[in-house]
């Protein structure tokens, strides 16, 4: 394929998922695939607590910031900062349905403006050095037509992204719920492949109804890059290996109680910055998905996760309850100290 853009896997920014801790989590299980920030409105940076919305350790990159607004301006401020925050790539979302990013005016009714879009993508290319990338949805109601999205990316490419993300479901900004919207309208990869096609010189990358690498082979014959997202939450050991399999990388698998005792340190400093517990170890739920003693695993730090002093012994407990449970000595990884961004 074209292009030099490194990155054939993502996981999607997604709404109370994929915070610092989650994107720590997975960095034990993948160090290539490009990971993505919730999305983090303008607003949110411009006049917010900037260093709750954008810090990050150092094991996060390659990261990328999403960004939600719709003001050329507010966006290319917020590109600055994300450059000089350390950010890898800056997207901006155009698929987002909810009411509230809807009436902001940005996320998926933004492609009812695709000028406006490509004003934006201009303007944050303009203020940085960084990529600057576009996602969005292959229609949104009445405007659901194949030529309709093909029209959108044309104008938008005028700007230059280096990188269109295409979830291959439209979006029904009335009538459905942001949840719906996941699942109901059909996926239609059949559009992806030809845009892809017919814009052979763009970035095009397809997101939507992933849920095996079967499935990421299989879409990489046809497009640029693939993006997972419920799947890499709910499956997340999916990705041990995908360093390997998708670039190569000759990096020893981490089992899955590996990895439970390599986030422990992390933990430790995050409980003595004042975190809960249960705010990192509910990324950690879904590890066995699948295997023997899953159920266990996920009850006993869903029930005591949460309580007043809990600390890294909670996940110990219930390591202890998975078969071939690895013995670990509390203090083992004493002298492992991590350090926060």
């Amino acid at each position: 394929m074209t292009t030099p853009y490194p990155y054939s896997l993502s996981i999607a920014p997604m709404m109370d998922w994929t915070d610092r801790h989650y994107r720590y989590f997975m960095r034990q299980l993948t160090r290539r695939t490009l990971l993505y920030t919730e999305m983090i409105t303008t607003g949110a940076i411009l006049h917010g607590d900037k260093a709750r919305h954008l810090d990050f350790s150092e094991l996060e990159h390659p990261l990328a910031l999403q960004l939600g607004g719709d003001d050329p301006k507010a966006l290319a401020e917020c590109a600055i900062i994300a450059e000089t925050w350390g950010y890898d790539e800056v997207n901006l979302n155009v698929g987002c349905p909810s009411d509230r990013v809807q009436n902001g005016n940005f996320g998926a009714c933004l492609m009812a403006q695709p000028e406006l879009v490509r004003d934006c993508v201009q303007a944050m290319r303009e203020s940085t050095t960084l990529p600057i990338t576009v996602k969005h949805r292959i229609g949104i109601d009445t405007l659901d037509s194949y030529e309709d999205m093909a029209h959108f990316v044309e104008v938008v490419a005028a700007a230059r992204p280096a990188k269109f993300t295409v979830h291959a479901r439209i979006a029904w900004l009335k009538g459905l719920s942001p949840k719906e919207n996941r699942t109901v309208p059909p996926l239609r990869y059949n559009d992806i492949y030809r845009l892809k096609q017919n814009f052979p010189e763009l970035m095009i990358e397809l997101n939507g109804g992933v849920v095996t690498l079967a499935d990421v082979q299989q879409h990489l014959t046809q497009v640029d890059a693939v993006m997972l997202g419920r799947a890499a939450y709910q499956n997340p050991y999916l990705f041990a290996g995908v360093d390997g399999q998708m670039y190569g990388d000759t990096c020893e698998v981490r089992s899955r109680h590996e990895v439970v005792l390599a986030m422990l340190p992390y933990i430790d400093a995050m409980l003595e910055k004042g975190v809960y517990l249960s705010s990192v170890s509910r990324h950690m739920l879904h590890l066995f998905a699948g295997q023997p003693g899953a159920k266990a695993w996920k009850r006993h730090i869903s029930e005591n996760a949460h309580k007043a002093g809990a600390d890294t012994g909670v996940l110990l407990d219930a390591l202890a309850k998975v078969p071939e449970h690895v013995q670990y000595a509390r203090g083992k990884l004493s002298s492992d100290v991590y350090s926060p961004a």
